[in-house]
């Protein structure tokens, strides 16, 4: 992991636990995506908790210096987006992380076709 993203990751990590954020994971999404490295997916306990998380990811990244594409989902707060490029930071409401279920989504490989899997061993 290079420096930075180790660092940004470190940065994000550390406010959402001072926030108390519920049920961090850290997802390496790098060989299933070109759009992020890394995905932090949270749980806040209530609509006002989502929007402070995210905002505290948020102000955390940009006083360390990296850079903040964009914020989503403000506007109900029961998934918000923080897009800090090498991070994306998603931090939802309980109901809406079980229905979406980002990790499942994201955890699993691509399998290659079988005719590709074939002419790997020729």
């Amino acid at each position: 992991m290079p420096k930075d993203l180790a660092s940004l990751q470190s940065v994000v990590l550390a406010a959402l636990d001072d926030l108390k954020a519920v049920d961090v994971k850290v997802l390496d999404v790098s060989r299933l995506t070109t759009i992020t490295s890394v995905m932090v997916v949270a749980t806040g306990t209530s609509n006002r908790h989502v929007r402070a998380l995210a905002d505290a990811a948020r102000e955390a990244a940009k006083g360390a210096g990296f850079t903040v594409l964009g914020v989503e989902g403000d506007s109900d707060a029961e998934w918000m987006l923080v897009d800090l490029v090498d991070v994306v930071v998603h931090v939802m409401s309980p109901q809406t992380r079980e229905l979406y279920r980002l990790e499942d989504l994201w955890s699993a490989l691509p399998r290659r076709p079988k005719a590709e899997q074939a002419g790997d061993s020729a």
